[in-house]
């Protein structure tokens, strides 16, 4: 839903800047780069230290660089099977930096075992999610399904819920509850696409078997 939605919106908004971009002889792979470097050093400088906020701030404003590149090179006919490659590359490492930032807090200061888990688990089961799809189509199946929640929905939630429970150091009382409760609902909805993500493949093979024996039986 957020991908239909809002990705349709912010491109409309950023495609003045990528257009400057281009004019300034910036190309779209260095910005996935530089989108990517600085999404990973946001996450692994502040969440460690339990610094929710400013690693949220920073996180988001790196990230629309996902928007960015994307527009860049179509705006400049340079889109590429190389282009989407390593911007498809770069956000399994940008998620893993988001998940794993949270994962050390809760091994460290934040001092929680079980949300230590459930960080990991995001972490893995975001990248099972791209990886059920990209097998699934490399294996020639369409898998026509979205799933509950795609990789959008993990980041919304999760960096919304992780910038307001920042504000706990302000002292906003009772806010930082929000980060666990998202990690919870990001474990649970992953699951569910998986699973979601599964099930389709299963049923397309069984409806291609079937095709084949029909033909067969011809």
């Amino acid at each position: 839903m957020l991908n239909k939605y809002a990705r349709g919106f912010f491109t409309r908004v950023l495609t003045p800047f990528a257009a400057m971009l281009l004019r300034w002889g910036v190309s779209p792979d260095a910005v996935t780069l530089i989108g990517t470097a600085g999404s990973v050093a946001g996450a692994l400088v502040f969440f460690p230290r339990g610094e929710f906020f400013w690693g949220t701030i920073t996180i988001t404003l790196f990230i629309f660089s996902d928007l960015v590149d994307g527009n860049m090179a179509r705006q400049a006919g340079r889109s590429s099977k190389w282009g989407a490659f390593l911007d498809s590359t770069l956000d399994r490492v940008a998620d893993a930096a988001i998940f794993g930032g949270l994962a050390m807090w809760y091994a460290g200061k934040g001092d929680n075992d079980i949300l230590c888990a459930v960080s990991i688990f995001c972490l893995a089961s975001g990248q099972v999610v791209s990886y059920t799809k990209a097998r699934g189509e490399s294996l020639g199946f369409p898998v026509n399904v979205s799933g509950l929640v795609e990789r959008a929905e993990r980041l919304v939630i999760s960096l919304v819920a992780a910038g307001f429970a920042g504000l706990h150091k302000f002292g906003v009382p009772y806010i930082e509850w929000l980060l666990p409760i998202a990690l919870w609902v990001v474990a649970a909805g992953s699951l569910v696409t998986v699973a979601q993500r599964m099930l389709t493949v299963r049923r397309e093979s069984a409806e291609l078997e079937a095709a084949g024996a029909a033909e067969g039986v011809k």
